[in-house]
């Protein structure tokens, strides 16, 4: 495996590790799942000023969802009465979303769960072989040859001495 191939898979690992960790101990603790809890730390931050309120491809991008399963996931905590949606007051067309005070009592009670699964998951992550980088050295992954062996095994695809 190519080093930026190993960089690459240690990263898909290191992400599936952490999500399912966060996402066990959101929904064991708190009935929310990882998803949820995002969408509710992305608009907990928003702010009444310039520029403040997300439209819902912002958040959409924020919680990397297409804008339509950010659509669903609004509405399914809408109904659980976790968030709320208002016309934006200028420009009717746009929906704005906001963070219920049930919404941020749970957000706060989750926040610490959610940090100490990450932490956890960062702290095993670090001590994992498989999540570390390749280094110089290191021996051949199975399947490499050194440059000139044919993969097949009794050829040899070097060119012997004084030919050519």
């Amino acid at each position: 495996m190519t080093a930026l191939a190993h960089r690459w898979s240690a990263l898909s690992l290191l992400h599936g590790r952490i999500e399912s960790r966060v996402e066990r101990a959101l929904h064991a603790g708190h009935k929310l799942s990882a998803r949820e809890y995002s969408l509710l730390d992305v608009l907990s931050r928003q702010h009444d000023g310039e520029g403040g309120h997300l439209q819902m491809r912002q958040v959409a991008d924020s919680v990397v969802l297409s804008q339509s399963a950010t659509t669903r996931l609004v509405t399914r905590l809408e109904q659980r009465g976790l968030l709320s949606r208002y016309l934006c007051p200028t420009d009717r067309r746009g929906i704005y979303t906001d963070v219920t005070e049930a919404g941020m009592r749970l957000l706060d009670e989750a926040r610490p769960t959610h940090n100490t699964a990450l932490r956890k998951a960062l702290d095993e992550a670090a001590e994992d072989p498989a999540l570390a980088p390749p280094r110089p050295g290191r021996p051949r992954a199975a399947g490499r040859h050194p440059a000139g062996v044919s993969r097949r095994p009794g050829v040899s695809r070097r060119i012997p001495p004084g030919a050519g």
